[in-house]
């Protein structure tokens, strides 16, 4: 089953509020605070996993063994940076466990995948083609669901004001590193798309190759004027360009200093949004600096981006 709407969360929202099974989820600390904040709305309770230094994704035996409390009824993974590699055995041992359990799979930083393997051992496969995803048509979210996977849509009031100010309050916590407290309003946009499967299908399909050319080009420059022991692994590069640096915050400052942008995604959200310490997710968001390569930045950006880096590492 296919189902749209006009934000990825929206079919977050709709598939938790649906579940009568109310147990926690587990989530990955460096999720977007964004999902958090959905769980919030709906009700759910979530506890945060640390990350591997080696995949720099959920952990997954420190998953498997909270797991096997019986104490979570769910689980969400995310791709870290749209890394394509998808762990199905873990996908499979987690239904093992409990056959019951909602498993998402979030692939909104992927590539979007408009054919899904139908064999697909996860719940639901959760892509985003909104602002500053690899797709950006400024809207818009779609999942597969399997068959028995239980879904609702709902059609919430909503205001902008409200999701900035949601906004402005969690980025106020993740700076101060101070617990954050969730207040509810209308942030939540929901509501269908203006069009069907169809035509949505078509506006991926066509946004694609531009995107990845483009990505492409300003990747070659990142990849052959930065030193490469900064650089991730090629498999995390697609969503944007990532570095690891030492003296991340100066790096940042000059790029902004210039003019030009750059950000550092994704902090670790243990001990902001919910309780605990998750030390691989810090050290991560310690040292990443993300560099754009969407179509809002040009070749002569990245080139003075690098040139910038340079001069301050």
């Amino acid at each position: 089953m296919i189902v749209l709407a006009i934000r990825a969360s929206t079919i977050l929202y709709n598939l938790l509020v649906a579940r009568a099974d109310r147990r926690p989820f587990l989530l990955p600390a460096n999720i977007c605070p964004i999902v958090p904040l959905t769980f919030f709305k709906a009700g759910i309770s979530f506890a945060f996993v640390d990350i591997s230094p080696g995949t720099l994704n959920m952990d997954l035996a420190k998953a498997t063994e909270w797991f096997r409390s019986g104490e979570f009824g769910g689980l969400l993974y995310a791709h870290t940076y749209g890394d394509p590699l998808i762990p199905e055995e873990f996908f499979s041992e987690i239904k093992r466990l409990d056959q019951k359990a909602l498993v998402i799979d979030d692939r909104c930083l992927c590539l979007p995948d408009l054919e899904p393997d139908a064999g697909s051992l996860p719940d639901v496969l959760l892509y985003s083609t909104s602002y500053a995803k690899f797709v950006d048509l400024g809207f818009g979210g779609y999942a597969y669901l399997r068959p028995e996977t239980d879904y609702q849509p709902h059609y919430l009031p909503f205001k902008r004001t409200e999701l900035e100010r949601q906004v402005n309050v969690y980025k106020g916590s993740i700076t101060n590193h101070a617990p954050f407290t969730y207040q509810d309003g209308d942030w939540l946009q929901t509501g269908d798309l203006p069009f069907g499967w169809e035509s949505y299908q078509q506006q991926i399909r066509a946004a694609i190759p531009p995107s990845m050319k483009h990505r492409q080009e300003i990747n070659a420059i990142y990849t052959s004027q930065l030193p490469a022991e900064l650089q991730l692994p090629a498999r995390y590069q697609l969503w944007r360009f990532n570095l690891r640096i030492k003296s991340k915050q100066k790096i940042l400052d000059a790029i902004f200093t210039a003019g030009l942008f750059a950000s550092a995604h994704y902090s670790s959200l243990a001990g902001i949004m919910a309780p605990g310490f998750c030390p691989e997710a810090e050290k991560l968001a310690d040292g990443i600096v993300n560099l754009f390569n969407d179509g809002h930045y040009t070749e002569e950006m990245a080139g003075s981006t690098c040139q910038i880096i340079l001069q301050n590492l």
